[in-house]
């Protein structure tokens, strides 16, 4: 793998002081800026991750909120147990061992059938914790209780957002990146060439589901019960997926584009038409697939392409003159 170039040092440099006036932002915000603000880390962290695989494959995976309620419900069952530091990896492993059962009965699927399973997942997970603890425990849930409060959740959600931009970072300039993005643009090619696409996409998928999984963990404390209908909450999915598909997924920090004015948006539709928000997110639908197919990113990138070639046509136009 090849050093940083310039450009890639100031993008770094850039996102680690936004890190450190966001982190500030429990000692000058009030509460609700705080909260929103969570909200914002934790998207930012659950799109980026879904890109890290989604995005170069242009597999469409609605089983976030899968590995995020493995997440939590690692650490509601080991909380008296474990240090929470030790859970949040322990989260993450849970959500990568899922996601590698999954890749391997799925990733060979594509197109709808692919996201049609991802989505069910959600679903068939909650459905067996329910079972599970109705039939084995004394109620439906588990107290989280902890000593955290919102501006811990948001500095463990900015290291962790800090690790996942370095990861796919480091994933998109490695032979494992360049194979993905082979297989995103021709997979029967990828085969031709060798490459072997479905250990490739199993990988990356559990990579991706291990970073859910630890979201999940360290917004537990946040929920301080934890039962499936929260933790397995499967409009998470779909908001994931639109925020990153708004934002676009041709860059790293693609999707942040598109989490800061969404998580904005939902918020104000939840505090003053809670009953409207399915109604929002399937317009968001609606406009990504029609106004905004490749996002925000993808809009401005075509947007300095054709600047380029219009100073160029006319360059050519001064020299013919």
């Amino acid at each position: 793998m090849s050093l940083p170039t310039t450009r890639e040092w100031q993008i770094a440099v850039g996102g680690l002081i936004v890190l450190i006036g966001v982190a500030l932002v429990p000692f000058f915000g009030s509460g609700y800026v705080l909260s929103l603000t969570v909200n914002i880390a934790m998207y930012t962290v659950l799109c980026t991750a879904w890109a890290m695989f989604s995005g170069p494959t242009h597999y469409i995976s609605l089983a976030t909120a899968a590995f995020f309620g493995i997440g939590t419900y690692a650490v509601g069952l080991g909380l008296e147990t474990l240090p929470f530091p030790v859970l949040v990896l322990v989260a993450g492993a849970c959500a990568a061992a899922l996601a590698a059962v999954v890749g391997i009965a799925t990733l060979r699927l594509s197109g709808v059938y692919f996201v049609i399973f991802t989505l069910g997942l959600a679903e068939l997970v909650k459905q067996v914790v329910t079972w599970w603890q109705t039939n084995f425990t004394t109620s439906v849930g588990l107290y989280v209780f902890t000593d955290f409060r919102e501006q811990h959740i948001l500095w463990m959600l900015l290291g962790l957002a800090a690790l996942v931009f370095i990861t796919s970072w480091a994933i998109s300039r490695s032979k494992l990146g360049f194979a993905m993005r082979i297989i995103g643009n021709d997979e029967t090619v990828a085969k031709h060439v060798g490459i072997d696409t479905a250990r490739a996409k199993v990988l990356l998928f559990v990579i991706s589901g291990a970073f859910i999984g630890m979201v999940g963990a360290i917004l537990a404390p946040r929920f301080a019960y934890v039962e499936p209908p929260s933790a397995f909450n499967t409009m998470i999915s779909f908001q994931v997926v639109i925020m990153a598909l708004l934002g676009g997924t041709n860059r790293i920090w693609g999707p942040l584009v598109g989490v800061i004015p969404f998580t904005i948006l939902m918020d104000q539709m939840t505090a003053y038409f809670p009953n409207h928000t399915p109604i929002v997110i399937g317009l968001a639908f609606l406009a990504i697939v029609y106004v905004l197919p490749h996002g925000v990113t993808g809009l401005m990138a075509d947007l300095g392409k054709l600047r380029k070639r219009f100073k160029l046509v006319a360059a050519n136009a001064g020299e013919g003159a």
